[in-house]
């Protein structure tokens, strides 16, 4: 079988390439061999990362062992943690589409045989999935596995939304600074993507349901030996794909993309999933529409509540069985499609033969959901033409159905000023705008108006809108995507103050209620905003992007 590095090292015309791999200091046996990338997104300044050279090293002597040879190379990675509340955020989305486009650059450049992609966090994860679907050579993932839960000094357990929460409790006088700083020195106690069932974790758990990884991806965590021991059979596994042929766009079909949605719905997944779901669809060349979410939802109970849904963990759902516990319960209603080939090599059914719900508490039985319907939900109406979406499972029931006034602020900073002095009231309706992919730019993560808004205890009385995105770690009636944005002259952008705004979550809707004359008088005096960046990658990231309903991909 010809393989890609037989572009770089067989032939007299290659010579010159080859005399550079002979600079690396490889042997004629090591370039003999397959040669796999090994994409490690080690830095140290993401928690979620620091600890990614010692998976790869396992990843390189699994790949060793198995006859191949390992070559590393960089991809980036931004803490959206660490990037929250500031102009850092920014930088977040849109790194999804640097680390996409710079590991295809290397990957086609290099000419590797296989990859094994080793991310952890928040649009690493979805960025390496779309160069995987687009250079579509072998490649298997191994992330680099959970945080543990903290403990605060009375034995608590705790994680990264209650830090910012901490930070509205504050605000609102229910904690003191001792409070707040047993938060800060407990909340994150390792390594690893956050303890939660947040973005980082949602896209890690989806990888293993869409096929592209080993069990335990999702879920192992970070400190545990046994994820160093996946990412040895990780690095073994990549020879068996290469000798098989075993491509990306094999495992990411249609129907896997289906399987991944409804594992997402099971799960209670992050609301990012509904932007980065597209985006690898689309890189797979498979079409998502947004509200077909809601179809796969309807069908689909919601079988787990970790944090912030709930106060169980990363860890928890580990020791349940994992990823392919959830797979197992939903194969008993059909829910899933079970003939479709993995990076394991064997089929979903094979994968999951076996596989028992070891803890029912942790995730519930199919017949005894948490819900009925899944734990994500696309709203349309007039202030959402092209939909908005909410993480219906971590919404209190007395706000599935809400109706109050607009408060309105074109920028995240404004609106938190604002929560912060107490100025919103029970029965509000914050609207935050011009914070989209375009108008941003870079879509911020609202997580400091929403953790301020619960830790101010309003979260059962007051709602949230915007054309940006969450963090998975919000909880509440906050709803994000908001499309067509307020950047593109999307009806948010027409809402006034004091405007009534109906939600209602269990029927998928969400609508202004303003006519449609005056919606058009409104839109005839509308001046869009001055952009807020005009140089540099953000500038050019604006004038490219598409809207939330697209995945907020690059056009």
């Amino acid at each position: 079988m010809k393989l890609p590095s037989d572009n770089i090292k067989k032939g007299i015309e290659r010579t010159p390439n080859l005399s550079l791999l002979y600079a690396l200091g490889l042997t004629k046996e090591e370039i003999s061999r397959p040669i796999i990338g090994v994409v490690s997104s080690f830095s140290e300044i993401v928690p979620g990362h620091m600890h990614l050279d010692k998976i790869a090293q396992a990843v390189k002597d699994g790949i060793r062992a198995a006859g191949g040879t390992p070559i590393m190379f960089p991809a980036i990675a931004v803490c959206d943690g660490i990037a929250m509340g500031h102009i850092g955020m920014k930088y977040s989305l849109v790194s999804r589409d640097l680390i996409a486009d710079s590991t295809e650059a290397m990957a086609i450049a290099h000419q590797f045989d296989g990859l094994v992609m080793i991310p952890n966090c928040d649009k690493n994860v979805p960025g390496l999935l779309m160069a995987a679907a687009r250079v579509n050579i072998p490649t298997i993932f191994c992330a680099g596995g959970p945080m543990l839960a903290g403990h605060l000094k009375d034995g608590r357990r705790t994680c990264l939304s209650h830090m910012f929460e901490a930070v509205g409790a504050y605000h609102a006088g229910k904690l003191d600074e001792a409070g707040v700083d047993d938060y800060t020195e407990n909340a994150c106690p390792s390594c690893g993507s956050c303890s939660g069932m947040y973005t980082a974790n949602s896209m890690n758990c989806l990888t293993e349901a869409i096929g592209m990884s080993l069990r335990g991806n999702g879920t192992i965590p970070a400190p545990y030996s046994a994820r160093i021991r996946l990412a040895k059979l990780t690095g073994m596994k990549i020879m068996e794909l290469v000798e098989k042929n075993i491509r990306p766009r094999d495992i990411m079909t249609e129907k896997a993309f289906k399987n991944a949605e409804a594992v997402d719905m099971a799960l209670g997944c992050s609301t990012n999933t509904m932007l980065h779901i597209p985006a690898i669809a689309h890189e797979a060349g498979v079409k998502i529409n947004l509200t077909d979410a809601n179809n796969i939802s309807a069908k689909t109970p919601n079988l787990c509540h970790l944090a912030p849904a709930g106060e169980t963990f990363m860890e928890d759902l580990d020791r349940a069985g994992g990823v392919y516990a959830v797979m197992s319960e939903l194969d008993k209603r059909g829910l899933i499609y079970t003939d479709l080939i993995t990076a394991t090599g064997k089929t979903i059914a094979e994968n999951l033969r076996g596989v028992e719900n070891l803890d029912t508490n942790i995730i519930r039985p199919i017949d005894n959901p948490f819900m009925q319907t899944g734990g994500i939900a696309v709203l349309t109406g007039n202030l959402a033409p092209d939909g908005c979406v909410v993480k219906r499972s971590a919404v209190a029931p007395e706000m599935m159905k809400h109706s109050g006034k607009a408060r309105v602020f074109n920028s995240e900073d404004d609106a938190i000023k604002a929560i912060y002095a107490r100025e919103i009231n029970a029965g509000d309706v914050v609207v935050i705008r011009y914070e989209g992919p375009k108008g941003g730019p870079g879509m911020r993560e609202m997580l400091n108006p929403t953790s301020a808004i619960c830790g101010m205890g309003l979260d059962t009385s007051v709602a949230l809108i915007t054309d940006g995105r969450f963090s998975g770690a919000t909880r509440g009636a906050s709803i994000g995507h908001v499309s067509p944005e307020a950047a593109s002259g999307g009806n948010i952008a027409l809402v006034e103050e004091g405007d009534i705004i109906e939600i209602d979550i269990d029927n998928c809707k969400i609508n202004l209620k303003v006519s449609d004359d005056e919606l058009q008088k409104r839109r005839a005096n509308w001046k869009a905003l001055e952009p807020k960046i005009k140089t540099g990658y953000l500038a050019r990231y604006a004038r490219l992007v598409s809207s939330a309903d697209k995945g907020a991909i690059l056009e």
